[in-house]
């Protein structure tokens, strides 16, 4: 069983940078595929971005591609979520999920993840 806990959210001015942290535990961190969601008030959850098992794959919503960037640190469990040039709209609960994954994958798909973290607040204010 696989515990996330995510960090970093937080209120920034549109433009902006945050880095959100998702330390992983209970579980073997390079054996999992991870992705970040984020849901905004009154809106169904939404992918913004996936990394495969080594960090060599990485994959982004088109809302987010050029903006955000992800990464991840093994030997410290954790996955980062990069967020530059914060709009608005990007204000949102933001997920990390975690998969278990015995191949190069990444996933796009919120109903392949088996763990999510309680989300952290992010607030961009205009």
């Amino acid at each position: 069983q696989v515990q996330l806990v995510e960090s970093g959210g937080g209120l920034v001015q549109a433009g902006g940078s945050l880095r959100l942290s998702c330390v992983a535990s209970g579980g073997t961190f390079s054996s999992y595929a991870m992705g970040w969601f984020r849901q905004a008030p009154g809106k169904e959850r939404e992918f913004v971005s996936a990394i495969n098992w080594s960090g060599s794959r990485t994959y982004y919503a088109d809302s987010v591609k050029g903006r955000f960037t992800i990464s991840r640190d093994n030997a410290k469990n954790t996955v980062y979520l990069q967020m530059n040039s914060l709009k608005p709209e990007d204000t949102a609960v933001y997920y990390c999920a975690a998969e278990w994954t015995t191949g190069s994958y990444y996933y796009t798909a919120m109903n392949v993840y088996d763990y999510w973290g309680q989300g952290t607040q992010v607030t961009v204010s205009s």
